[in-house]
């Protein structure tokens, strides 16, 4: 792999609007992706109906394919449904450099009238991008597009092999875009130097005691499982309750596990993440580190006192969804909760099931697992490549401390982990804690600046593997 970097640092200059429009259009297709059972909208500002998705996706596929001619005419392109797989043929293709992921659905907009423009208009203001996906993670897609087009009209071929894997569902746990991909490259025996995909940012203001924006390149993610609490009683009338109603069984065992979280610990990971924290720390917290063993508790105790930073030395607890009853005066029959669990490394989805039965301790609740469960990474650590990613990072933002850590959330990467030596779930995008909000959330938007460092990030690790 070649080691000659550009070192000139991002020229911080906004993308054009012609490049704008492109990311624009993008957002315009309504790609939206929704977990089986849910209700969908036919509206284009709600959510794409399931019999007008497949158009949405031939939409933003168009798109692509015009956009940028240079791909399509020198790249290999499988589809797989929605998802698409390019292969870009090494000058060597004896060996694999990097297989870069991206996703092309999106979440449902909810509480449309909350939005400065609508989700799905495709906006571009003097500085901003807007609308769905702007963030996560449309504007990744076109972010590699452009660059490999750049890449292939300077001439340049990577020395070893790339691939580039878009799915179309990843918002919905992968099961046809990724699962199906990842098979194709592993029945090929492909093993790559560098995985990078979505999940760390470059946040501004968020690290407590740390004055400098923070580069996060995560080298894993954590495990996911939804566990359903069930209570069954023989129900009548709200005149006559017994002890205690089917709810109130129900609201005891979600209190007692929301109450008695699983334990507190700092894994590798974090211990990692700390150690290139440091300089960039206050004296008092430096010193402290430095005692990091011994120290590990009060630490993990710190971390623990803010959300954002909880989720680092535990596997977290969120009730999200409780049912039960039908009026006020029936006693409920049946009654439902359900948990989710963020799992760290070191736990499994098995020991959040044992947890929750120890926690709960009622033989009459019924506690099972739901939905997509998944383990959290094995072991995650930095790899071999994860140097020139850091590289890569100072050049477009040399302001930024840069260090590790654990995507929170799942991504299309758990399909792909034993395809590569290094992975790194990382956008050289700069956000603020209210930016972060916008994720999922209302007025997703991606700033010109930052949607130029995206490309130019993709632009400098193409013209690296060359």
């Amino acid at each position: 792999m070649s080691t000659n970097l550009e070192a000139l640092p991002f020229s911080g200059d906004p993308v054009d609007d012609a490049t704008a429009e492109r990311l624009a259009v993008a957002l315009r297709c309504v790609t939206v992706s929704r977990e089986e059972g849910a209700v969908s909208g036919a509206e284009p500002d709600s959510a794409a109906a399931p019999a007008s998705l497949d158009t949405e996706f031939r939409r933003l596929g168009a798109h692509l394919e015009q956009s940028f001619p240079r791909v399509h005419a020198e790249l290999e392109l499988e589809s797989f449904g929605h998802s698409r797989l390019y292969t870009w043929r090494g000058t060597d293709d004896t060996r694999t450099a990097a297989l870069l992921l991206a996703h092309q659905d999106v979440v449902p907009a909810d509480d449309l009238g909350s939005w400065t423009h609508p989700p799905f208009a495709g906006v571009v203001d003097e500085e901003f991008i807007w609308g769905r996906g702007a963030i996560d993670d449309k504007s990744r897609v076109l972010a590699i597009l452009e660059a490999a087009e750049a890449t292939l009209a300077a001439g340049l071929r990577p020395r070893h092999t790339v691939y580039l894997a878009f799915g179309h569902d990843e918002e919905v746990f992968g099961d046809t875009g990724a699962v199906q991909m990842a098979d194709r490259l592993r029945a090929r025996g492909v093993r790559a130097d560098l995985l990078l995909d979505e999940g760390g940012v470059i946040t501004d203001g968020i690290v407590q005691d740390v004055r400098v924006p923070v580069a996060t390149i995560m080298v894993g993610e954590k495990g996911y499982a939804t566990v359903r609490l069930s209570v069954t009683d023989s129900g009548g009338h709200s005149s006559m309750p017994g002890r205690q109603t089917a709810i109130g069984r129900l609201a005891r065992a979600v209190s007692r596990i929301q109450d008695n979280p699983m334990p507190l610990r700092i894994t590798p990971v974090v211990t990692d993440m700390l150690a290139r924290l440091r300089p960039h720390l206050p004296a008092a917290k430096r010193r402290l580190l430095g005692f990091a063993g011994a120290a590990a508790p009060m630490v993990a105790r710190i971390l623990a006192a803010t959300p954002q930073t909880e989720s680092l030395v535990r596997s977290t607890t969120a009730p999200t969804v409780i049912r039960g009853g039908v009026k006020a005066n029936v006693l409920p029959q049946q009654a439902e909760a359900l948990i989710n669990f963020r799992i760290l490394p070191g736990d499994t989805v098995e020991s959040v099931l044992a947890h929750c039965r120890r926690t709960v301790r009622d033989p009459r609740v019924s506690i099972e697992l739901v939905g997509m469960s998944a383990e959290p990474s094995p072991a995650p650590t930095p790899g071999p490549q994860f140097d020139l990613i850091a590289e890569l990072t100072r050049q477009v933002a040399p302001e930024a401390a840069v260090t590790t850590g654990l995507v929170p959330g799942a991504t299309d990467s758990r399909h792909y982990d034993d395809l590569a030596a290094t992975r790194c779930n990382f956008a050289p995008i700069q956000l603020t804690a209210t930016d972060l909000e916008r994720i999922h959330g209302n007025d997703e938007r991606l700033s010109r600046v930052n949607y130029a460092r995206l490309i130019e990030f993709n632009r400098r690790l193409f013209s690296a593997l060359s």
